[in-house]
Order: structure tokens, then sequence, then C-alpha cells
């Protein structure tokens, strides 16, 4: 992946100021979505309240939480926070596009209730990367997981590794399709970039479907920011993202397995559609190789959490035809997905069912040279899983 370390003259040359005035808007909106999370609101605002920049304000995002989260926003005692209550209740999607729709910042930061900042200069260091570099259209960090109050240990999948940098935003993109890693709760990003590009999608219908994007919403919003815009990317994690029954991860796939599914294509599918209008031939073929490797992983089993998606191969068929009417696209992506496939079971110790879905490939393709090597060597049995492992790790 290509990038730019961050240059450490452009953030010491940063002039900083204090708390905003009354008059003018805040360089930074934290929108704070808090349905049930009462509990733990005090612990995210006043984690923001700690940062050492202090120009910004915070919308508490109420979506008529039947708890005491009015009585709670209340206790703050500072004129940057405010309590906005939905009545109804507007769903997740809708009360982040509400929020982010009401709040007056330059740069926007989503992050839920039960959430909060690690460190008291993440907002300083983000600004004055965005401040600095305006190729950038927003900037991340690995987060620490929490459960039962305690932290984890870094996530894993937040994280790149390396020294703080600025990422092209095409590399970065091709890096994304394949899952995200950019937790929502450690990510700032301009407005002009939701106002411009998108809003988290709603009612969404896609290759004739309905898809609730409350699974993919935000993995979606990065990849179409990352489409137009740099990312930056900050190594040290910074923020605590809890892991617990109420988060909208564990609700979301526990209750809609189906729908995981429908959304982890119909992202990369979307995001193709763009890049085509827009030209970048690049960005369309790894959104065609990410679409493989997913097909792939829910044909074989795709595990959420307490749930597996596996689809049919008529599903994934169905699915194929639904989203594009192009034959040749539609066989090099049989191809390629049947390819993907023996990868993911040969992964899992299943050479037999490897070596038929690889034949199977190059059925389809015969002139794909990686598979057709792929079948040499699971032909070859002990000694080509030897030399594959050996190329692999090569």
């Amino acid at each position: 992946m290509m990038s730019a370390e961050i240059p450490t003259e452009a953030v010491n040359d940063f002039n900083w100021t204090g708390k905003m005035s009354p008059k003018q808007d805040p360089k930074v909106s934290f929108v704070v979505p808090c349905y049930k999370l009462a509990h733990l609101l005090p612990e995210c605002v006043n984690s923001i309240l700690g940062q050492s920049f202090g120009d910004f304000e915070i919308l508490i995002m109420d979506d008529h939480s039947p708890d005491d989260t009015p009585e709670v926003a209340a206790t703050f005692g500072d004129s940057r926070v405010q309590h906005i209550r939905n009545d109804p209740n507007l769903g997740a999607l809708r009360n982040y596009n509400k929020g982010i729709a009401l709040s007056r910042g330059k740069y926007v930061w989503l992050i839920s209730a039960d959430d909060y900042l690690r460190s008291p200069r993440v907002l300083e260091r983000y600004v004055q990367l965005l401040e600095t570099q305006p190729n950038v259209g927003y900037v991340f960090c690995p987060g620490i997981g929490v459960r039962d109050g305690k932290e984890t240990g870094v996530i894993r999948y937040s994280t790149l590794g390396g020294p703080d940098r600025v990422l092209r935003g095409h590399d970065f993109l091709a890096t994304l399709l394949k899952g995200n890693l950019v937790l929502a709760p450690a990510t700032l990003a301009r407005r002009d970039c939701y106002e411009r590009i998108t809003y988290f999608p709603i009612d969404l219908r896609w290759a004739g479907e309905p898809v609730d994007m409350i699974w993919g919403g935000d993995w979606y919003v990065w990849l179409a920011f990352a489409l137009h815009h740099d990312v930056g990317y900050f190594a040290e994690p910074m923020v605590c993202y809890r892991e617990h029954a109420l988060a909208m991860t564990a609700i979301v796939t526990d209750a809609a397995i189906r729908n995981c599914f429908l959304a982890d294509v119909a992202v990369p599918w979307m995001i193709k559609q763009q890049a085509e209008v827009l030209g970048h031939r690049h960005v369309v073929v790894n959104c065609l190789r990410s679409l493989a490797a997913e097909y792939a992983r829910h044909l074989v089993g795709k595990q959420y959490r307490s749930s597996v998606s596996k689809i049919s191969a008529e599903d994934f068929e169905d699915s194929l035809c639904r989203n594009t009417s192009d034959e040749a696209e539609r066989a090099w992506m049989r191809a390629h997905t049947l390819a993907a496939v023996g990868d993911q079971l040969f992964d899992r110790g299943d050479r037999a069912a490897a070596l038929h879905a690889v034949r199977q490939a190059t059925k389809q393709d015969p002139w794909m040279l990686k598979a057709q090597l792929k079948r040499l060597l699971l032909s070859l049995g002990a000694p080509g899983d030897f030399l594959r492992r050996l190329l692999q790790s090569l």
C-alpha cells in the first residue's frame, strides 16, 4: 500500500486555539448516538470533555431511549454539550444522519455512547493532520477492546501497523475492500465528505432486494470517502471499543444473518458502480476480486458471532445475475469465486473439496494460471501442500 509518513514539521507548525467562541461554529462536532446506554454515557462524554483540544460541540442523539438518558445528559454542566431527543425513535442510521446534519463542525466524529476516547490528545492529533493535509478525507486509529469494564487489548483487525502515515485513497480502498478495519468510534471525517459524497444509506434496495445498511453502512461510507480522498492513520490505539450484548454489532449479526450477507455483497457492488462512473478501472477490478472472495466465504460458511451465513450455489448465481447483466463479467466472477472457495477449503484442511472447486474454476476459465497451479499442487498430495505453503510464505 502506497503511503507517506505524516511530516513532523507540519504538526509542530500548527497554531492551536482554545475553547470555541459561542458566536462561531466549532471546529469539531461529536455526534453521540445513545439508546439504552445512559449508564455508559458519562464515560464517553467525559473522555471528550477531557481532550487537550477544546474547540468542539457534543450532540447527544437520544433516540427516544427508555432509560434515564435525558437526566444523565443534563448533568455535564458544559455549554458544549447538547441533548437532542428524538420522538419517535428513528432507528440507528437515521439518528446518525440527523446528528451529522444538525452538527456545525468542519469535522465530524461519530462515536456511540458505549465507546470512549482513551487518549486526551487524540482529537488534537487528528485535527492537526486534517488541517495540514487538505487531501485527507478522514483519519482513524486502532481500537482497544473493552469487556466487563476491562481492556482486552488491541483489536487486531483495526490495526495497519507501522508508523503514522497518510494512505493514498485508492490503495487504502483496495485493503479496505478485503474487510472493514476502520472502527467508527475511532474516526474523524470532514463534514464535506458526508455532504458531497454520502451519508449513511437509508431504505436501500439493491439488486431488487431491501438491504438494511445497519450492517456494513460504515464500511460503505469509509470506502466511498476513500474513492475520493486520501486517508490518515495513527498507529497508536487511542479509542476504546466496548464489546457487550447491547453493542450494535451483536444485535444486527444475531438477529438478521441474511441481511449481513446482502450487505456484505451490496457494498462492493455499489463501490464498483461508482468507480465505473468515475473511470477508475483498477478500483473496479479490486471490487470484483473482493466480491469473489466474499461470495466464497458465504458459500463455504461465514461466521458471525453465534451465527453462520451459508449460501447455496443457486443463491450465488441469483445474486450474480441480479448485480450484473454482463455475461463476461459473470463468467469471470464464477471462475474466481470457485478458485477462492478452493483456497478457503484448503485452509480448512478439506483437500478433496478444494481440488474439486479449483477444477471447476479452471473449467470456467482455463487461462487462470494461479488456479491451474493450485490444481496441480493439490493433485500432488502432501508434497504439493508443502510447496503451496512454501510459495505462500515467500
